[in-house]
């Protein structure tokens, strides 16, 4: 109906209030005109029919933005990581650099670098291959839901809290890969999910292949010597307690 029409109009005939897009009136059959007035058209997306708004982003949505977090964002952290363990690979495979320099062997002794440099040397393809796989894997869907500074910071924090507490608790370590890093980012993507699971909740997640590879990064110290098992148990640790932060405060403040 064309803004200003009239709602009804009155017969002449019997006085009765009629509809204005009839021809004849109800009541006593008169004629109330030749033919049937037209009704006028609408245009779409002024008139009927409503424009489809955006969803406004709220709380952690907006702090997400701050670290470059979003579906549509290349994983530049997780690509960085892989890149950097690749480039060592081929530095100390082709003899550029020796191997002795960037592991943690033994006391750090004020050499605190290599805390961050051993957990891209690695020296066996099958440990390299499980690790970066890992990495790679649930470093993207971890850069996807919180941004590339919380993927960097959760490898390289746990890389560095694991090798500190094998420095602690044993007297001549060796420490080599990022195995912490990886049951990090394994952790704290599944922390959410393991949430769900416990209360009964429904969730989308791959628990059990996530879980399939934790393992065999769990099961990697029996293989390779410089896989330390306590630095990986003190990743997934430090994972796992971050993960559900990270989950607690993006689910509290998009309420």
């Amino acid at each position: 109906m064309s803004p200003g029409a009239d709602l009804f109009i009155v017969c002449r005939q019997c006085g009765s209030e009629v509809s204005p897009y009839i021809t004849e009136c109800p009541y006593c059959g008169h004629r109330l005109r030749r033919r049937a007035p037209k009704l006028p058209r609408e245009r779409p997306g002024r008139q009927g029919e409503k424009r489809r708004q955006r969803p406004a982003l709220r709380g952690f949505r907006g702090a997400g933005a701050l670290v470059g977090a979003g579906v549509d964002s290349r994983p530049y952290a997780t690509i960085a990581l892989v890149l950097v363990a690749c480039g060592m690979w081929v530095a100390t495979s082709g003899g550029f650099v020796s191997p002795a320099k960037l592991a943690l062997e033994g006391p750090v002794r004020g050499e605190w670098w290599r805390l961050f440099s051993s957990q891209f040397l690695y020296t066996s393809g099958i440990y390299a291959f499980v690790a970066l796989l890992a990495v790679a894997v649930f470093g993207w869907l971890l850069e996807r839901r919180h941004g590339p500074l919380v993927v960097a910071a959760l490898f390289l924090g746990a890389g560095v809290t694991g090798a500190l507490a094998a420095e602690a608790a044993f007297a001549y370590p060796l420490i080599s890969g990022g195995n912490a890093g990886a049951l990090c980012l394994i952790a704290a993507w599944a922390a959410p999910d393991l949430r769900s699971a416990r209360r009964s909740e429904w969730y989308e997640g791959d628990l059990l292949g996530a879980a399939a590879i934790a393992a065999a990064l769990l099961a990697m110290p029996f293989a390779r010597s410089e896989a330390n098992w306590l630095a990986g148990v003190v990743g997934a640790a430090f994972g796992l307690v971050l993960g559900l932060g990270l989950s607690r405060i993006r689910s509290t403040s998009e309420i």
